[in-house]
């Protein structure tokens, strides 16, 4: 399983660990993978890999469907690009279906 969040893409990043002594040394930050399961009132049940600062966030922002949708594009991965295109079709079909009946 690669070490990468499913939603924002985020992933191993490389760095220095630094002795008193100024010594680098290289090392890796890798991030906090977790297996969550998301409800969506659009999309249904969405199980993902995903890090424990996205699930927070998830839950901050009222859930994967607000999450999705008040996120920037280039802020997600292509999954989750693809999840918030899905959402933004169904909401946009709903309107018309709403503007029809009327």
């Amino acid at each position: 399983m690669a070490r990468k969040c499913s939603l924002k893409g985020t992933k191993t990043q490389f760095g220095n660990n630094v002795s008193h002594s100024n010594r680098k040394t290289r090392r890796r930050f890798v991030p906090n993978i977790q297996s969550a399961t998301f409800i969506s009132q659009y999309l249904g049940k969405i199980s993902l890999n995903v890090t424990s600062r996205t699930i927070r966030t998830v839950d901050f922002k009222g859930g994967i469907d607000n999450f999705l949708i008040n996120s920037k594009a280039k802020n997600l991965s292509e999954l989750g690009q693809k999840f918030r295109r899905k959402i933004k079709k169904i909401i946009a079909s709903d309107d018309n279906k709403v503007e029809a009946s009327k």
